[in-house]
């Protein structure tokens, strides 16, 4: 009687391996799902567009003197922001027009591009006084003497 010796196999190498690889994919896949998600939830909001208009608040004329004993009678309304809480106190805007316009020459303002000019930093000038509650500036009435 002969006895064969059978191969011995290791309880370790009865299971299959499993595949380094299937994991390290399934790692990759479940943190670009995770990032993706979290773009998605985190990302910062984009600009914010051109405020909405609101209310225009019509003001009092008012007369500025102006350079050479000529004056100017001005009328003007505000542009609120939607977002504005009440009604805007145009104090503010008839001070910084005021100073803005007086001693000017009834040649400079009576041309087209200097009014439009003098009407921009108005309504920038506007703008940071009212804390963004006005957005524009509009004249009612414009007549020089």
């Amino acid at each position: 009687m002969t006895i064969t010796a059978m191969p011995q196999t290791d309880a370790a190498d009865a299971k299959p391996k499993k595949s380094k690889r299937k994991l390290i994919l399934a790692l990759v896949a479940v943190l670009v799902i995770l990032g993706a998600g979290a773009y998605f939830v985190l990302k910062p909001a984009g600009k914010p567009g051109p405020p909405k208009p609101g209310a225009v608040v019509k003001l009092d004329s008012i007369q500025v003197n102006l350079a050479g004993g000529h004056y100017l009678r001005l009328g003007l309304a505000l542009q609120e922001t939607a977002t504005a809480k009440e009604d805007v106190d145009g104090s503010k805007a008839l001070d910084a027009a005021i100073a803005l316009f007086s001693g000017q020459s009834v040649a400079d303002i009576d041309q087209g591009q200097t009014r439009t000019a003098l009407k921009t930093k108005l309504s920038h000038q506007l703008t940071d006084l009212y804390d963004g509650d006005v957005m524009g500036v509009y004249f009612t009435e414009f007549v020089t003497q």
